[in-house]
This record gives structure tokens, sequence and C-alpha cells, in this order.
């Protein structure tokens, strides 16, 4: 009788699955989303709720632990410097895992794990940026140096 279910085993031997998480980790951090399976969805959901907890502590000893645990170090100095400071008001529940549906190839039910409010800086990014190349466009039309179409 198992008394108390492990962490998910994913078809992988220890050394494949605890890679196969810091990866999947450090992706999420870097890139605030990932698609990926379900299973390895809610493998890695607490992984990264950890590492957003070390975050909030903002300590030399939190730093190294999530140094010890993330692949690159443009992850730990994100974790800490933008993801940190975003969550710090938030008890928990940092991430979300939405239903895809099935992948083409092999079927298998995929699931994008991403920050909640990673969509609102996606969005507000390609609304600046937008904005930039309007004004851009506007100040290319005004600019009295610009060659004229006569």
């Amino acid at each position: 009788m198992r008394h108390r279910f492990g962490n998910a085993k994913l078809k992988r031997d220890v050394g494949a699955r605890n890679s196969l998480l810091k990866n999947l980790t450090t992706s999420v951090v870097l890139e605030e989303r990932v698609i990926t399976t379900i299973p390895k969805a809610k493998a890695v959901q607490p992984l990264v709720e950890k590492m957003i907890t070390l975050a909030k502590r903002d300590t030399l000893h939190s730093r190294r632990q999530a140094a010890a645990f993330l692949t690159t170090p443009a992850s730990v100095q994100k974790l800490f410097d933008t993801l940190g400071s975003r969550f710090g008001q938030r008890a928990g529940g940092y991430t979300r895992i939405t239903r895809l549906g099935p992948r083409k190839g092999d079927g298998a039910e995929l699931a994008m794990l991403e920050f909640v409010g990673s969509e609102l800086v996606k969005r507000a990014a390609e609304r600046a940026k937008r904005r930039e190349e309007k004004l851009k466009a506007q100040q290319e039309g005004l600019d009295p140096d610009a060659p004229s179409e006569e």
C-alpha cells in the first residue's frame, strides 16, 4: 500500500526527470509561458511557485538556492529583478495551467503553463511597440528632410 503518492515519474529515470524539471522551470522563468504536456506542467508548477517564493525573500541565501536549481544566470537575474517584485504582494498562485487540446503528431494533451498577469505584460509590450512604430511613421511623413514623391 502506497500511503502517500510521490511525484510524477514522467516515464524517466531520476537524472532525466530532474533535468527535465530544472529545464522546464528555467524556461518558464525566462519566457513566462511554456507549452508542454499536462503531466509535465502539473509536475513543474510547484517548482516554479517555489522559485517565486525564493525571489520574494530576496536574500543571498535564496539567490544561491535559486542559482543551484535554475540552469542559467539570466534566469536567476530575471527571477529576482522582475518576477520577485511583480508578485511581491501576492500570497500564492503565481502560475496557471491552461489546457490546449491534443497535439497533432501523437495526440498528447497539451497545456500552457504561464504566470498570472503575464498576458498583461505581453499586451503592454506589444501596444508600446505598435505605438512607437506609429509615431515613427508619422515623424517620417512629417519630416522635411524626407525625399518627396514628386
